[in-house]
């Protein structure tokens, strides 16, 4: 029996497996690494995050993005984005240094025993550890308005369903959403000759800025410091800190994770949208039906003036939606066990275990227990040091007779944090 079955190999689970490791648990790490990464985003994409703020997470801090540039010949600068191809790569690279051997089979299912859980792989075998940690991605959260539900994938596809946009070439495409996915999305549609347009609720665009320098004088540092979630003192409270920020009430922290950072694109896609893609706000789908050659779309503005166009495709890059419910690899009986906060996300306690004990959770689901840096990569490192210190709680409080006891580990210095390049 395993000590520790991380379910999920993206940055998260990657992060929780290096320090798993580390800390001398019997592991295994279960899917296939940076998945997402390399199979659900287009070619050209540019990771958001500031290159230093987009570390997976080792105890000894040694295999950092920048690290992995260097063996590439290139550098990780502030302000300058980093393509996504070269982010799974470095996951890859990551996985191979910090990470035990990871077994690529996926998980169909997960089941709690008296004690531990049977975790079933995708062709069957039954494997059995005494504390799982699910840290699967944003991939079984995928939001899509009621509106464009039950249509033919010909017709409607979620942005994170596309590895390669060139099927559109030469097509006309609606891409539904006005944060980063649906601007970055429509840039690349339009930059390769398809007919495109955005069609968002809000009234504007939101635009982040172009980051300050990293060395400026004191008293701009001290006015907005830079953070992992970019500059200014609430960012910098979401991004270092988010054991203070699940101290907060719950109503507050289901307010801040809900509200805070809300759709924006970078500052390095607004002139590629600006110029090229036709924009529709203020205008929500309100029903959509297939028709020769495509879809028509009704939608209506907050006045209520109707818009009606038709498009051969439509992209909905309107995010994922955490909740309980949509954690299929869990039986119904765990699932269902599961204590929820008020957004339906399962309820998780101080060191990311949920209300059954033994089950971890990381990643996006955590975000209205730990706060807006769940949604992003910087999130992992505190998520996985904490993670790990919680599992070794509980395997200390749930003794097995003939199990090897949890040794003591020394917890690493933490050298202060820089950016690199």
């Amino acid at each position: 029996m395993y000590d520790l079955l991380v379910v999920g190999a993206g940055p998260y689970g990657l992060s929780i497996a290096s320090h798993a490791a580390a800390a001398g648990l019997n592991l295994r790490v279960l899917g296939r690494p940076m998945a997402s990464w390399r199979d659900h985003m287009p070619g050209g994409m540019f990771l958001k995050s500031e290159p230093w703020a987009s570390n997976l997470s080792d105890p000894e801090r040694r295999w950092r993005l920048d690290a992995y540039c260097a063996t590439q010949g290139r550098t990780a600068r502030h302000g300058e984005p980093i393509p996504v191809a070269t982010f799974a790569a470095y996951g890859l690279w990551f996985a191979g240094n910090a990470v035990p051997q990871v077994d690529e089979r996926m998980v169909s299912r997960v089941t709690a025993r008296p004690v531990g859980f049977d975790v079933v792989t995708e062709d069957g075998e039954v494997l059995r550890a005494r504390t799982v940690a699910l840290a699967v991605g944003v991939m079984p959260f995928v939001e899509v308005p009621s509106a464009l539900r039950g249509l033919h994938p010909a017709l409607v596809s979620h942005s994170s369903h596309h590895s390669d946009l060139e099927r559109y070439r030469g097509r006309d495409v609606t891409v539904v959403g006005g944060g980063q996915a649906a601007l970055e999305t429509a840039a690349l549609l339009a930059e390769q000759g398809t007919r495109v347009r955005v069609v968002a609720r809000a009234d504007r665009l939101w635009w982040n800025d172009v980051p300050p320098p990293w060395r400026r004088p004191w008293w701009k540092s001290a006015r907005a410091p830079h953070s992992g979630l970019g500059c200014g003192w609430r960012n910098w409270f979401y991004a270092e800190h988010p054991g203070l920020f699940h101290r907060l009430p719950e109503p507050t922290r289901a307010r801040i994770a809900a509200n805070a950072l809300g759709p924006a694109g970078a500052w390095w896609v607004r002139d590629r949208v600006e110029s090229a893609v036709e924009v529709l706000l203020g205008h929500e789908v309100a029903t959509a039906r297939p028709v020769p050659g495509g879809v028509r779309l009704e939608a209506v503005s907050r006045s209520r003036e109707p818009l009606s166009l038709e498009t051969e495709h439509v992209i909905a890059a309107t995010g994922f939606r955490a909740t309980r419910d949509r954690m299929a690899l869990l039986s119904d009986e765990l699932r269902g066990s599961l204590a929820t906060a008020a957004d339906g996300s399962p309820a998780v306690g101080r060191v990311f275990e949920s209300s059954h004990p033994g089950l971890f959770l990381a990643g996006l689901v955590t975000a209205s227990a730990f706060g807006p840096a769940m949604r992003f990569v910087h999130g992992a490192s505190f998520t996985a040091a904490t993670l790990v210190r919680g599992v070794r709680h509980r395997l200390r409080a749930t003794p097995i007779a003939g199990a090897i006891p949890v040794p003591a580990v020394r917890e690493p210095s933490k050298a202060p944090s820089r950016a690199r390049g």
